[in-house]
């Protein structure tokens, strides 16, 4: 069952952050990952979300993007961003097709 990581992100430093973007695509797709969205146009339909930007991978299991999230890769790539926004990232399990057929 697919699961998804999902970050929101608040950017203070656009340019300081070129060096995470240039590295991490790679890595996620390496590790089977695929991204859904990666901070493009969006549209406030209903709350308050000032500059937020939103990236979401899936993964093919809550592991799958464990085992990325927590590689020495990623913990090394995680350096990149320091000191260039604020993020809070979770990982959502997906939805069985089960569910959705009742």
């Amino acid at each position: 069952m697919s699961a998804y990581l999902v970050v929101e992100a608040v950017l203070t430093d656009p340019k300081g952050f070129v060096p995470y973007t240039k590295v991490v695509p790679s890595l996620v797709a390496k590790m089977g990952g695929e991204y859904i969205a990666i901070g493009g146009e969006s549209e406030v339909l209903e709350g308050e979300w000032g500059n937020t930007k939103v990236v979401l991978h899936r993964w093919p299991s809550m592991q799958a993007a464990r085992d990325f999230w927590y590689s020495d890769e990623y913990q090394e790539a995680i350096k990149l961003r320091e000191g260039t926004g604020e993020f809070r990232v979770m990982l959502v399990d997906g939805v069985k097709q089960e569910v959705l057929k009742k």
